[in-house]
């Protein structure tokens, strides 16, 4: 009897107590498409924000999505091949003296501003129209694979704030790495 309650406190003392975290990040509305000159991905980031880092970024801490992308050429009896890689960094900032969200993408030198951090948080998690790979890289005929994860960064402040700010050290997951196979 006493072993069967002592598991049971061990079991309630792991599970979280708020059971929005223990809710993990994922991709969702996944869709891989072309333009003229581009494989363009599609995708939706949900539970990706938490309160503390919602707090977090309301009071100036910057908060980076990196979206990873490999695109393979599936090819039978053999390895894949592997065609591209891209890493897509997002950042959002709160400016708390003009009340605007700003989020820059690297390689975009202008950033976008928001004025309501619901729309900003859209904006982060939505991935619309990603260049993947440019066609004239892919064979006609042939089938391809995209392996696609988010990860949220760990946040480096200076002068060794992230002991003052300890819940910052928590932001540092991932997704799970989703394939989406395409033709050529």
């Amino acid at each position: 009897m006493l072993c069967a309650c002592l598991c049971l406190i061990v079991l309630a003392a792991g599970l979280p107590a708020d059971a929005k975290a223990a809710v993990k990040p994922r991709m969702v509305d996944m869709l891989i498409t072309s333009n003229m000159q581009n494989v363009l991905l599609y995708a939706r980031l949900v539970d990706c924000f938490r309160a503390d880092m919602d707090s977090a970024i309301l009071a100036g801490v910057p908060a980076v999505f990196t979206i990873y992308v490999d695109v393979y050429q599936e090819r039978p009896y053999r390895w894949d091949t592997k065609i591209a890689t891209k890493e897509i960094r997002r950042t959002i900032k709160y400016d708390n003296l003009k009340k605007t969200f700003s989020i820059t993408t690297n390689g975009n030198s202008q950033p976008v501003l928001f004025t309501d951090f619901q729309s900003a948080q859209k904006a982060m998690s939505d991935m619309n129209g990603i260049s993947v790979v440019p066609l004239s890289r892919l064979t006609k005929n042939n089938h391809y694979y995209a392996q696609v994860h988010v990860k949220i960064d760990k946040i480096r402040l200076p002068f060794y704030m992230e002991y003052v700010f300890v819940f910052v050290s928590y932001w540092d997951f991932e997704t799970p790495t989703y394939k989406i196979r395409f033709s050529y």
